[in-house]
């Protein structure tokens, strides 16, 4: 899991607090439930608690959510209720950064009803397995497990393991691994370890893997190499375009455009490489560890069937950090511009966007999964001018400004100023202001007007006239 590395290269680093909090956490049962700041109009609201160090969470195609919890079993919160009953549960092995550590839905899930599930197997020995189980309900099917995959052996260091599994939009599910705290690992095409693998739904390799004539056996199911700790990564819907959060060691976190045959450059590169090295693929973006952040984790496109969120958001990619506890978003259609979006998240370890429009976050320090929503609003904000004051006079040829105030229950987005129905200028900032050159002529009249909208679309006009002198 990534739950941050334990061990790097022989030095202990201040992270493995992290380790300890969670572990104390779940040891006391204390359950304690954060509220995530969002920006205005947006609401953030529980869905369901009580679980214990989960890792990864997926959206099932009839709204129930299914979360990993680390020690083997599969949860499953419907209605807003976590089901006493696990859907399943698996033997692991939960030390360090291992576990129950990803799962997902078969594309056919309706009719087939597979659910997979990434976890660390402990016979015959350790390593990481990709199993499906038939549903029955709310629990899985006795017998039903059906092993797709096993990885590479692990060694004994318990961190770098991945975890994330996703189904593409070509059908075949893809595979995060991570390097087993062995940098060498990501570099080589005679292992899986550090890799994003590519298989079909039953576990047979596509001929057209790009390393496929390279490599013999297991190794052809490698689909791009040099990561470190890609835990999680994400499809965005209709498009097919991955993004992949791979967590970097004492400096960088990285998201990386996932790319058929790409190396990543671990551990040659953390980041960008520097100086530039034609052979790797550096980052869209990364951020370098500032005293509070530590791991990338998350990582969702917001490309929901049904949009709820303001229309500026679609597209973007939500992603966040473990122990900042913050959301941020990254605009693939404005360079890749990063923007803040949510704080205070206990350890925010899974990101999801529901086909209803929903952010949803899993924090691992809570046991929870909570939702980010943006209800629809018909509210118009109030707005009012203050200066100058209506049916005064203003010096022809002087520079005016014009204020105003205005407020709304979901957020003001911006105001407009306009005179005799030309826009002067907008601001998106309060106190709101615009400075308004009067025309030379004298004894004119002029109608000024603020129309302020909200963050829902809404809108709303104050007016006054104005003579000038």
């Amino acid at each position: 899991m990534k739950l941050r590395d334990s061990q790097r290269s022989g030095q202990l680093v201040s992270r493995i607090v992290l380790l300890i909090v969670t572990s104390v956490l779940a040891s006391s049962n204390v359950r304690i439930t954060y509220a995530a700041t969002v920006p205005p109009g947006f609401t953030d609201s529980p869905v369901a608690a009580g679980l214990s160090n989960p890792t990864a969470m997926a959206l099932a195609p009839d709204g129930r959510i299914f979360v990993c919890e680390q020690g083997g079993t599969l949860r499953v919160i419907k209605n807003g209720v976590l089901l006493a009953t696990p859907f399943l549960t698996v033997t692991v092995d939960s030390s360090g950064e291992r576990g129950l550590l990803g799962v997902a839905f078969d594309p056919n899930f309706i009719s087939n009803q597979l659910v997979y599930i990434y976890y660390t197997a402990t016979t015959p020995t350790v390593h990481n397995r990709i199993s499906h189980f038939t549903a029955n309900g709310d629990v899985a099917m006795t017998g039903s497990e059906t092993i797709v995959m096993d990885v590479d052996n692990l060694s004994t260091a318990t961190n770098h393991n991945g975890g994330a599994i996703h189904f593409g939009l070509d059908g075949n599910l893809y595979v995060a691994v991570g390097d087993n705290a062995n940098g060498s690992n990501s570099q080589s095409l005679s292992n899986r370890l550090g890799k994003v693998l590519r298989i079909s739904s039953n576990g047979s390799i596509p001929t057209d893997n790009p390393f496929y004539n390279q490599t013999t056996g297991a190794n052809r199911t490698i689909w791009a190499l040099g990561l470190r700790n890609p835990f999680t990564f994400t499809f965005q819907p209709g498009i097919g375009r991955m993004f992949i959060n791979d967590v970097g060691e004492n400096t960088w976190e990285e998201i990386d455009d996932g790319i058929a045959g790409s190396n990543y450059g671990w551990p040659n590169c953390e980041g960008f490489c520097n100086p530039p090295n034609a052979n790797f693929r550096d980052p869209i973006f990364a951020y370098v560890h500032d005293g509070q952040t530590c791991a990338i984790t998350g990582g969702a496109f917001y490309n929901p069937q049904t949009v709820q969120f303001p229309s500026n958001y679609v597209g973007n990619y939500f992603f966040a950090d473990l122990c900042a506890g913050w959301i941020k978003t990254l605009d693939p259609s404005m360079g890749n511009a990063v923007a803040g979006f949510a704080t205070g998240i206990s350890f925010p370890v899974d990101l999801k966007v529901s086909n209803d429009g929903f952010l949803y976050y899993l924090a691992r320090g809570s046991g929870s999964v909570s939702r980010i929503g943006f209800p629809t609003d018909s509210t118009p904000p109030t707005v009012s001018i203050s200066s100058p004051a209506g049916g005064s006079t203003v010096a022809r040829k002087t520079n005016v400004t014009i204020a105003a105030s205005a407020d709304d229950n979901v957020g003001v987005a911006r105001v407009e100023f306009l005179v005799n129905g030309n826009l002067q200028c907008t601001d998106v900032s309060a106190p709101y202001s615009c400075n308004w050159r009067v025309p030379s002529p004298p004894n004119k009249t002029y109608q000024i007007q603020a129309r302020a909208f909200d963050q829902a679309g809404n809108s709303a006009t104050a007016a006054i006239q104005v003579t000038s002198r």
